[in-house]
């Protein structure tokens, strides 16, 4: 896993430590989450914005993978639907969370990806099928969106 990506979440959990001594867990979550969605846009869109979600998800499993995340994805797609499940088998920051008593990681940080996804993205729905940090054995996400005519 790069470290770059360890920093990264770190520096997260810190500010999350730092913020909710100041505020509300309400006042908290949308602190995080400012720009977020801009950046999830940038982030999101190189892979999914001319391709079928499938196609897109698929196109991002390396960067995952540089996360220390191993992923995979099914497509989910009907006539009226571009979706896709996405499947995370390893989640290097569960045991990082605990580090800095970070009670629910998910909420932090997979919760505020789904937010920031559903924001820079409004046609798309975004959420929770399983969370690893709930016992199930790994972590899926449904995301749709209208299919594309």
């Amino acid at each position: 896993m790069s470290t770059n990506y360890d920093d990264l979440f770190r520096k997260k959990f810190e500010t999350y430590n730092e913020l909710i001594k100041q505020m509300s867990d309400e006042e908290v979550w949308e602190k995080m989450l400012e720009g977020y969605p801009e950046r999830q846009r940038k982030s999101m869109g190189q892979y999914i914005d001319n391709n079928t979600l499938y196609e897109g998800f698929s196109k991002a499993i390396p960067a995952y993978k540089e996360m220390g995340m191993e992923m995979k994805v099914v497509d989910v797609s009907n006539k009226d639907l571009d979706a896709v499940v996405e499947i995370q088998f390893v989640c290097p920051y569960l045991e990082m969370a605990k580090e800095y008593n970070v009670p629910d990681p998910c909420h932090l940080l997979c919760d505020m990806d789904i937010e920031a996804t559903q924001r820079a993205y409004p046609d798309m729905k975004a959420r929770y099928i399983a969370r690893q940090s709930k016992g199930d054995s790994v972590c899926a996400y449904l995301y749709q969106r209208p299919a594309r005519k």
